[in-house]
């Protein structure tokens, strides 16, 4: 199977790379370790080049990032203030907590998108609190595409450096994201349940 995903990304070359990491970041069907991995690969084996690979795969996924960006923009986050309202419990947060976390995004929120890039888990959905607050355009490209860049030379570089050995890698990021993922969600049930509305 990863010798016909490589196959695939080479015939596709920097365009399919492109669309690859543009459709992850919309829906992610396959994470973009594999994407930048076996690409890295495919540089290794001489049927791609580095650096068209890198700037492709980012450019991609600044484009798959605006599809969220662009939701939370045209949405705004005072359209969320009756379902918070009503589901504070689950969101784990009232209405003055919403408008604070805005006033931290608005102020700060660059950095958060730029670190959330090398996270596994909210890379992709970090766009939408991005869009909701309003960050500019040129802020939110540059952050989004600092951070990506950094993260794809990480992975096609391993892709590149491990060659076909590249599943040895994976190996390794699955388990973290795997565990990421339990402690995200083991926090979230403790919060539904010890969270208190500050109005009570």
């Amino acid at each position: 199977m990863t010798e016909l995903i490589i196959n695939l990304i080479a015939w596709g070359g920097y365009l399919g790379i492109f669309l690859l990491m543009a459709a992850e970041n919309v829906f992610p069907p396959i994470p973009s370790e594999v994407i930048m991995g076996l690409g890295g690969i495919a540089v290794a084996r001489g049927q791609m080049e580095l650096v068209p690979l890198i700037l492709w795969g980012t450019a991609g996924t600044v484009a798959g990032n605006y599809f969220w960006y662009e939701i939370g923009r045209r949405m705004g986050y005072q359209r969320l203030k009756p379902f918070v309202d009503r589901h504070g419990r689950w969101l784990t947060m009232d209405w003055e907590e919403v408008e604070k976390l805005h006033r931290f995004f608005q102020r700060h929120g660059q950095w958060v998108v730029f670190f959330m890039r090398f996270m596994p888990a909210g890379r992709t959905i970090i766009s939408l609190p991005a869009g909701m607050a309003r960050m500019p355009h040129w802020r939110f490209a540059l952050a989004t595409a600092a951070g990506s860049v950094i993260w794809n030379c990480i992975l096609a570089g391993a892709g590149y450096y491990l060659g076909s050995n590249f599943q040895q890698l994976h190996a390794y990021i699955g388990p973290a994201a795997v565990a990421l993922t339990v402690a995200i969600v083991v926090y979230y049930i403790y919060r539904v349940f010890t969270w208190k509305p500050r109005a009570s």
